[in-house]
């Protein structure tokens, strides 16, 4: 079982984003939590957020499906940021110029899963 969660537009650049998700990426669910809160860098508020949907997201459809749920087995299995949309802002410059400013966006994906038993039923 899996389940994943998505944050799209985030006003955070997609270099920062990455820095945070790699450190996550394979951990126990509840550690990679732990590991955010206390995580120095502003990305890490926005992947907490999107990595605690996740794990809501598996107790939901465990729910749904009548299956028992197991918070402390859940792993992050995928975990990735792709780039949103660009703002394009100007600023002005000496003699009359224009600077662009680049104002980026992240899509912070996060999948978390049940480590499957090997030899037995999916």
């Amino acid at each position: 079982m899996e389940a994943k969660a998505i944050a799209r537009h985030i006003r955070v650049t997609p270099m920062k984003a990455r820095r945070v998700v790699n450190l996550v990426r394979g951990k126990q669910a509840n550690e990679a939590l732990a590991i955010l809160k206390f995580a120095p860098q502003a990305a890490s508020e926005p992947v907490y957020k999107v990595v605690a949907s996740a794990i809501a997201n598996a107790r939901v459809a465990a729910d749904r499906d009548g299956v028992a749920f197991k918070e402390d087995e859940l792993f992050i299995s995928e975990a990735f940021v792709d780039e949103g949309p660009t703002m394009k802002r100007f600023q002005p410059r000496a003699q009359g110029r224009a600077y662009r400013i680049n104002k980026r966006t992240s899509h912070i994906t996060v999948v978390v899963a049940l480590p499957e038993e090997k030899g037995g039923e999916k």
